[in-house]
């Protein structure tokens, strides 16, 4: 229990000293991640029951060569890719949000820096540095935010291309 109550102690100090800005990467962060395990989650287990359902109905109609029938088919895979898209482009304004939102916790905290120096002169560096704090931690938090969703999100966005490529080769128009 000491240890858990040390480590929301450190984690409080940590937030405290980075700013507000930390909780605004810390909510874009959260809802990122939200998103990432949602994909991963609908690629895992609900998506092979989207793409059974519909490459079913494809095997059981009776022809697939007619017009009509080619349009039928660009429909269902227009809903599939709908659904495997779903929230892609979400999260990877997320991964790029997250060292913006750093920068601004950057600015915030060179302000409190120069009203510091304005205030009080430059000799005051003690008074200074949790300017310098409020600076520097929201910028690396920012980059581990966003390095953390950078390599999932490009899976996703990868796993649903392929998978949207192999629905519309296994949905043939012979028959």
């Amino acid at each position: 229990m000491l240890a858990v109550t040390e480590a929301f102690d450190a984690i409080r100090a940590f937030m405290e000293r980075g700013g507000d800005v930390l909780f605004l990467i810390l909510a874009v962060t959260f809802i990122m991640w939200v998103l990432i395990i949602e994909r991963i989650w609908f690629y895992s287990l609900e998506y092979k029951k989207h793409r059974n359902r519909v490459v079913g109905a494809w095997e059981a109609r009776a022809e697939r060569k007619s017009w009509y029938a080619h349009k039928i088919r660009i429909a269902m895979i227009s809903e599939i890719n709908h659904n495997l898209f779903q929230g892609v482009n979400l999260i990877k304004t997320l991964v790029a949000l997250c060292p913006l939102v750093g920068l601004l916790g950057t600015v915030t905290g060179m302000i409190d820096v120069f009203d510091v120096m304005g205030t009080q002169g430059s000799s005051n560096a003690r008074a200074m540095a949790a300017g310098v704090s409020k600076a520097t931690i929201p910028t690396m938090a920012g980059m581990v935010a966003a390095l953390s969703g950078v390599f999932l999100s490009t899976y996703i966005e990868r796993r649903a291309k392929r998978e949207a490529e192999r629905l519309e080769d296994s949905l043939t128009m012979d028959h």
